[in-house]
């Protein structure tokens, strides 16, 4: 508030417009610097005037104006110029309250709680079955719905547009290409069958139950997330919404929908796997020790007796979404900084690249391509920083799906994800039958497809949890292999599709 002595010298002054300046409603003297268009007229006292008279009558406390450097205050006035310039010191944050939030600190603070709850959440059974993912969706999304979250902040834009990169290579710096070449045997064969599985379940959906009535232009970008989906995983769902560009509502809307029709999926493949034997004792022997450490780490996906007893539980829970949230990575401070180092380098180059190339929102394309590349170049270098790259990348997801609850409209999720779950419910179905179907015409195995089912639509995390489960431990490390190659093509199948077909 102004001091009351100051009222009466702050009304308007008469708009006096000299010639030779097109700003009307401003006084104006000859001969001194214009406030307006500089081209010289208002003295600096009277600018000093006018700025405090605007401030009174908008009367919004936070609004933080400041002088121009060259333009000294009128004799004075320096003390209340002073007092409301941004730049003064120990001056606050604009728009800081405590409910809602204002300020950067107050949204950040909020994101970041909602993805740390939702990783916590997966240690209670219910967190387990919707996922790490889907809570922190779900808790920005209420946080936003409720008041909290001020409606579409700054700070999520740097979430969209910065964290999101950053975390996409970390995610993949264990696709070696080479060795799952090398590696994986028939089933190899089997993941891309599964691959072109989802392709035609997807088609099928979107022929059968097309989205465009309930989604409009967002329909087909969804049902080429999805597709990228279950190919790879989480990774590949965010990259084709990022780079299509899907609304945060529908988004959110296909995460939830997704997630449940997973349980399902699960809950049948397991019902199918429990005619197919496990393992020989000696079975271990033939993998070799190369595979000793990933079986170790695969048996430690998931600690529930249902888990270990073949149940579909943990694998619905996970679904693929949270990229194995459930597994503790350890983070290691140089291993880490290495980490962060190489993925900002790889996303300044896929930036550069797509701004060259004159496709800029094709940058998280790029940058998958350049990860897989260095990955299958120098997989020895990047191996030591694996553990590291994926926990602090699981840190920075968390946050990103937080943010997108948050940018959510929770009416059009509620409305939305049932149209959504159908047309999963038609691509899976779609997907299992083709692939146990044209597989089996093939000569493939029932362990062989339903395997390579799991590492399609799943993940590493969730094939290797049912394969430790199941007794298959010769099919652990192929299984997580064929998972990454599917980080590898999910994103361009998906894109692919929804450009040449879905659109």
């Amino acid at each position: 508030m102004l001091p009351v002595e100051w009222k009466h010298i702050l009304g308007p002054c008469a708009p006096r417009t000299p010639s030779g300046c097109s700003k009307l409603g401003v006084s104006k003297t000859q001969g001194t610097r214009c406030f307006r268009c500089s081209t010289g007229h208002a003295s600096s006292g009277h600018q000093a005037h006018q700025w405090l008279y605007a401030s009174m009558k908008s009367r919004r406390r936070a609004q933080r104006l400041t002088v121009p450097a060259a333009l000294p205050a009128a004799e004075g006035t320096s003390a209340v110029l002073a007092s409301m310039s941004s730049n003064a010191p120990g001056a606050a944050v604009s728009g800081a309250s405590l409910f809602p939030v204002g300020g950067p600190w107050g949204v950040w603070a909020c994101l970041i709680l909602a993805g740390t709850f939702g990783l916590w959440s997966e240690r209670t059974r219910l967190g387990k079955e919707l996922s790490g993912a889907l809570v922190a969706t779900l808790s920005g999304m209420l946080l936003a719905n409720i008041g909290v979250l001020p409606p579409g902040p700054k700070e999520m834009h740097v979430v969209y547009k910065f964290l999101l990169p950053l975390a996409i290579p970390m995610l993949l710096f264990s696709a070696d290409l080479r060795r799952v070449l090398t590696e994986t045997g028939r089933l190899l064969l089997a993941f891309l069958l599964g691959a072109a599985a989802t392709v035609a379940g997807s088609y099928a959906a979107m022929l059968l139950f097309p989205l465009a009535p309930w989604l409009g232009d967002a329909g087909w970008r969804m049902a080429s997330a999805l597709t990228a989906r279950h190919i790879g995983g989480a990774v590949n769902y965010m990259a084709v919404s990022e780079t299509l560009s899907i609304p945060p509502s529908v988004f959110g809307a296909g995460l939830a929908a997704d997630d449940l029709i997973l349980t399902i999926y699960f809950a049948a493949l397991y019902t199918l796997a429990k005619s197919v034997p496990p393992d020989s004792e000696s079975a271990p022997e033939k993998e070799g020790q190369k595979g000793a450490q990933d079986i170790v780490r695969a048996r430690s996906v998931s600690k529930d007796p249902e888990a270990e007893g073949g149940g579909p539980k943990a694998q619905a829970g996970g679904g693929g979404h949270s990229g194995g949230t459930s597994a503790k990575k350890g983070i290691q401070i140089l291993e880490g900084l290495t980490a962060l180092t190489i993925s900002a380098v790889i996303c300044h180059i896929a930036t550069c690249l797509a701004g060259a190339l004159g496709a800029p929102g094709q940058s998280i394309t790029i940058i998958t391509a350049l990860t897989v590349m260095l990955a299958t170049a120098a997989p020895k270098a990047l191996a030591p920083l694996v553990g590291s790259a994926e926990g602090l990348a699981q840190i920075l997801m968390q946050v990103f799906y937080a943010t997108i609850g948050a940018s959510a409209n929770i009416a059009l999720v509620v409305t939305t994800a049932p149209v959504l779950f159908l047309f999963s419910f038609i691509a899976l179905a779609g997907h299992l039958g083709f692939l146990l179907g044209v597989g089996s015409l093939l000569g493939f195995s029932r362990r062989e497809l339903l395997v390579a089912s799991n590492a399609n639509i799943g993940g590493p995390s969730t094939v290797a949890g049912m394969a430790a489960a199941k007794g298959w431990t010769s099919s652990i490390v192929p299984g997580i292999l064929t998972s990454t190659l599917g980080y590898a093509l999910g994103s361009f199948l998906g894109i692919g599709m929804g450009h040449t077909f879905f659109k």
